[in-house]
């Protein structure tokens, strides 16, 4: 079964997460089969970065985001969904 999950980078107390489509049964930072963005904890505010048709691609697949991806998404991507403050409502 395929999962999306953060797989770590960057040094020691400096971590830096991809967001990785994998198989299931691999390691955190085993092999993977698709890079589909980045996650920068440290940054404020933290910084997401996701190639949203490849993700939609690999969720109509079947692959399932881990928990903590599921929430990365639903605080960070719904914000990119929503419609800005100052645009016109639409009828």
């Amino acid at each position: 079964m395929l999962s999306i999950r953060l797989r770590r980078a960057g040094s020691t107390k400096k971590p830096y997460f991809r967001v990785v489509v994998t198989e299931g049964r691999s390691g955190r930072d085993g092999s993977f089969v698709e890079n589909v963005g980045t996650y920068n904890p440290r940054s404020k505010p933290a910084e997401v970065a996701i190639n949203k048709a490849r993700l939609a691609h690999w969720l109509k697949r079947g692959a399932r985001p881990s928990d903590t991806v599921r929430t990365l998404l639903g605080k960070h991507l719904s914000r990119d969904l929503a419609a800005p403050a100052d645009a016109p409502a639409v009828p």
